[in-house]
């Protein structure tokens, strides 16, 4: 890059200050957020609301690849953000921005073409993501670190040095809060039993409430009372929230039509149906006795039970 451009911040903290309160960056009249993830669509969008003449978000891949969410792209589109798809920062002077058109590979890969084309920009809002260092562990002995800077866990979240564990965007895994705070969980439960001298065993897990076991009958249809998203004009002259979600009733009166997928909750249905007097409720929070020496097996319960959470297996003699 030949020379700094007229400002360059980053995106995490540009959205930072603003949930703070903070006073408001001074961005100028163009803006260019190079990214193509939630947090470049967050900080393309914020910088309108900011009111700048010009957002630009620029990204080396196309729409297809990018790790936004797809609505974010589209409400950034409709509030007047110019996504530059495929497309990387070969150079910048000043305020000039040159940037080289690529293309995706039969891998998936986005690859140079040599044609460039330049964009005007006042500052430049950083939104890459981040890498950890791992260049620290290369030396320690049954380390195993890839070409892409990841380190190769077994199972219990240990790599080959024996008590060093990883996890994170450290490991080979997507790379989500989501997956973090699992990991963290996992990485802790295996920790403690290694330092004891035991593996740890991770219970089995319950089997999944697929839809077709479901019963949603036993609930009506909750009202249409969700609020309209708000405006085009409104969403782009300040902070208040596009999409305005449940009202307070209608969001108690939804978790209150909760299935507990797989779980018993304790409805009476099967105690109430079954034919054969087999089922005793067993009182608030113990859920339910099937007595077998009553029961014949005509599967009533389990098909009319809402949440799935009755199965059927053959006797076995």
């Amino acid at each position: 890059m030949a020379h700094a451009a007229g400002k360059i911040l980053d995106a995490a903290t540009v959205l930072r200050q603003m949930e703070a309160g903070e006073e408001p960056p001074q961005l100028g009249r163009r803006v260019i957020v190079y990214g193509g993830g939630n947090t470049a669509m967050d900080a393309a969008r914020t910088a309108k609301r900011l009111g700048v003449d010009e957002a630009m978000i620029v990204y080396r891949r196309s729409r297809k690849e990018m790790p936004a969410h797809d609505f974010e792209a589209t409400e950034a589109e409709e509030e007047g953000v110019m996504i530059h798809w495929l497309r990387t920062i070969k150079q910048i002077d000043e305020t000039t921005f040159t940037v080289e058109k690529m293309e995706i590979d039969d891998t998936g890969r986005p690859q140079p073409t040599g044609e460039f084309e330049e964009l005007e920009a006042d500052t430049l809002i950083l939104a890459l993501g981040q890498d950890v260092d791992t260049s620290f562990m290369e030396n320690l002995d049954g380390v195993e670190v890839a070409r892409d800077g990841v380190v190769q866990v077994d199972p219990q979240m240990m790599t080959g040095r024996p008590g060093l564990f990883c996890g994170g965007d450290m490991v080979p895994s997507e790379r989500t809060v989501t997956v973090a705070v699992g990991h963290g969980k996992k990485a802790a439960r295996n920790i403690d039993a290694w330092l004891r001298g035991k593996t740890y065993d991770a219970p089995p897990k319950a089997e999944i409430a697929a839809f077709d076991l479901l019963n949603t009958w036993y609930y009506d249809d909750a009202p249409q009372t969700q609020q309209p998203a708000l405006d085009l004009v409104r969403r782009q002259d300040g902070f208040e929230e596009v999409l305005q979600g449940l009202t307070e009733d209608n969001a108690l009166f939804e978790a209150r039509r909760c299935l507990s997928c797989g779980n018993c909750f304790e409805c009476d249905t099967c105690y109430g149906i079954c034919p054969d007097n087999a089922v005793t409720k067993l009182g608030p929070g113990k859920r339910f006795e099937f007595k077998y020496d009553y029961c014949k097996g005509c599967g009533i319960c389990a098909e009319e039970c809402p949440c799935g959470a009755i199965r059927m297996d053959a006797e076995t003699i």
